[in-house]
């Protein structure tokens, strides 16, 4: 997958809104204002900050060496630094989904409710 393809999934989720908090290099994918994905877009090769259970984060890294790594400037527990171009579109997928429904997952009850309504 590319950034594009990325981009248009991750705002394809409800609730989902972009920007670019830190710098223009780096564009965020926010669920009710909460980071769920953070693309590098001068990176080569191109690669994703995604959110991830600290267990399968150490699997998928072990499973995916060297295209699946700690996150880069993140708390490497929690998140993984997934490399684009090197992993089947349909892991890519997955790994946003976990990512965004972790996020929903520890929302505050009104701001579920609040998605819940959009």
């Amino acid at each position: 997958m590319n950034i594009e393809q990325v981009r248009d999934y991750c705002l394809s989720k409800k609730g989902t809104l972009e920007g670019f908090p830190f710098d223009e290099h780096t564009l965020v994918f926010k669920v009710m204002g909460k980071m769920f994905a953070l693309v590098a877009l001068e990176r080569v090769p191109s690669q994703i900050n995604l959110k991830c259970d600290p267990e399968w984060a150490i699997e998928l890294r072990e499973e995916h060496d060297g295209n699946i790594i700690p996150g880069y400037h993140m708390n490497k527990a929690h998140w993984n630094t997934v490399f684009l171009e090197q992993l089947p579109s349909d892991l890519l997928l997955e790994l946003i989904d976990h990512s965004y429904q972790l996020v929903v997952d520890g929302l505050p009850k009104k701001l579920k409710t609040e998605l819940k309504g959009l």
